[in-house]
């Protein structure tokens, strides 16, 4: 079974949202049989990849004068979800990150750099926006720094892979991040509670255990047949 999470790396609601998954997951007697995968959303995707600010200025330009505090109200619920949350963080283009998380999951360590970046991010309040940073994360990921480089250096490498899905994403009706889609049938947005995730995971495990028990068996000897039922 296949779980899709679409998000963003500098969305607050996708970094509560993936520890939420993580601890539905983890509860899930079939954990091991669930295949994770990120895709891309840009928040921002018109953002000038030069351009790194501090998110309490980018706040207050984008909603006013209460747009810090809005950032403040996120982060106490994030220390309720047991994360480090820094306020003081900056703000830039996520191009180049989703580009390397595409290359990551070609190299089986999708998840351990999505982790990477959102903790960087928000629990250190460290760049994740430049092609040095992005580097050193990627090799703590278990990926190679100097590959990860010529990726980087590339504007062209999974760029179209970022593009589709986005265009995926907003062809199944996502309107923001997070969003999830369970074995291409559930859809969830927003960062749901623990309990709600578990039920999808167990809503969807279900549905995709009968799908296989109605689909035909076919045999060695060249024969096929449906199940009794």
């Amino acid at each position: 079974m296949r779980v899709e999470i679409w998000s963003d790396v500098v969305c607050p609601w996708c970094y509560i949202a993936d520890t939420r998954f993580a601890k539905a997951l983890a509860d899930f007697p079939h954990r091991d049989q669930v295949e994770v995968v990120h895709r891309s959303f840009e928040l921002d995707p018109g953002h000038d990849g030069t351009h790194v600010e501090p998110v309490p200025s980018f706040l207050r330009r984008r909603f006013g004068p209460q747009g810090p505090a809005m950032d403040e109200q996120v982060a106490v619920r994030a220390r309720r979800e047991g994360l480090d949350y820094r306020t003081d963080r900056q703000v830039g283009s996520t191009l180049d990150a989703h580009r390397l998380l595409h290359w990551a999951k070609a190299q089986g360590r999708q998840q351990r750099f999505v982790q990477l970046l959102f903790e960087t991010n928000f629990a250190r309040a460290e760049s994740i926006f430049t092609h040095d940073a992005l580097a050193a994360l990627a090799s703590r990921a278990g990926l190679d720094a100097e590959q990860a480089r010529q990726v980087l250096d590339d504007p062209e490498a999974h760029l179209d892979a970022v593009r589709e899905d986005e265009r995926a994403a907003h062809a199944q009706g996502a309107q923001g991040v997070p969003f999830l889609v369970f074995d291409g049938r559930t859809t969830l947005s927003g960062a749901q509670p623990v309990s709600t995730l578990r039920n999808a995971l167990e809503s969807a495990w279900a549905e995709h255990e009968t799908e296989d028990s109605e689909r035909a068996v076919c045999t060695p000897d060249g024969t096929c047949a449906m199940p009794e039922a």
